[in-house]
């Protein structure tokens, strides 16, 4: 297996404006992804996205930089990076969100990149691809769901 990238394609029935805002804000990711997130949703902004309770030592805090936001098309961070070190091609991966008008919805080009770019050996690459390919299709669904009952609230 590569394990260089995972891409998926999702149709969401909502505009990509409302998309957008569902992938790019914290109070709308927090919905369906990580349990806290902070951070500003402009390029360079970066912040924190959080799995479990902050104050047990069990909860995952990873950091994350906002590469590109460009309303209602695309949304792109960076993530998996050593906290104080800003986020490049080596110490991270890149997630990007293309949004793309599909008849009354939108179509959701997913796509996590950078496994090979992190230089982890082979055990740990498999390790983490696994883990998130399992992650991001446990997590993507959440977000058609929860944008499904979003906009079908009055």
């Amino acid at each position: 297996m590569e394990y260089g990238s995972i891409e998926r394609e999702i149709h969401v029935d909502a505009t990509p404006e409302v998309v957008y805002e569902v992938i790019s804000t914290p109070e709308h990711l927090r919905q369906w992804w990580p349990d806290d997130a902070e951070f500003e949703s402009v390029p360079g902004s970066t912040g924190l996205v959080s799995f479990g309770d902050r104050s047990t030592p069990d909860a995952a805090v990873i950091p994350l930089t906002v590469m590109e936001a460009d309303p209602p098309r695309r949304f792109s961070f960076r993530w998996v990076h050593d906290e104080g070190q800003p986020a490049t091609p080596a110490n991270s991966l890149l997630v990007t969100f293309d949004l793309v008008p599909s008849g009354s919805g939108t179509l959701l080009r997913f796509t996590e990149s950078g496994y090979r770019e992190r230089g982890w050996e082979g055990a740990v690459l498999e390790e983490m691809y696994r883990d998130h390919e399992t992650g991001w299709d446990h997590f993507l669904p959440r977000l058609v769901a929860y944008v499904a009952r979003l906009v079908s609230t009055p």
